[in-house]
């Protein structure tokens, strides 16, 4: 497998690209969304409010994960299963990191980061953070070929 280098996944994570979320429904099925994410002080955290579906999903079930692709410059990927921990206003100021994941988002391109930010503090707002697990970081910049996908080849098995 070609294992993303350190500098090269810190970089990754850096850039305003959107993530999509994999949650649970009580029935056990997935569910998606794409959202913003930080990777701030070794974990991620996402800013939501209470009545989408992925927060209270994540209020019944922690058990998350992450996705986070990138093909510009080069086709690199990160996923990373999670457990996450809502950070409510009652009980911290959510808005130093909400202010950075605005920043990275809507200050990057030029937006207006405090009209941002003020729009959100009229919605019922929380963070979770997302504590990493376990990591799978590949570069196909430098894909080999993991050896099941060598020999599905070589027998004429599909690789899906």
């Amino acid at each position: 497998m070609a294992r993303m280098r350190p500098d090269v996944l810190a970089a990754l994570l850096e850039q305003p690209i959107v993530a999509v979320l994999a949650t649970l429904r009580r029935n056990g099925m997935p569910y998606q969304v794409p959202v913003w994410f930080l990777w701030y002080d070794e974990t991620f955290w996402l800013t939501g409010t209470y009545a989408r579906l992925w927060c209270r999903h994540l209020f019944a079930n922690p058990r998350c994960a992450l996705c986070i692709e990138t093909t510009e410059p080069v086709a690199r990927y990160v996923a990373v299963e999670c457990e996450a921990v809502p950070i409510e206003p009652e009980r911290a100021d959510i808005w130093p990191v909400s202010r950075l994941l605005v920043e990275k988002y809507v200050g990057a391109r030029g937006g207006d980061v405090d009209a941002f930010l003020a729009r959100m503090r009229t919605e019922p707002r929380l963070l979770f953070r997302l504590t990493p697990r376990h990591w799978r970081a590949i570069d196909l910049t430098v894909y080999t070929g993991v050896r099941g996908d060598r020999r599905g080849s070589r027998s004429g098995g599909s690789a899906g």
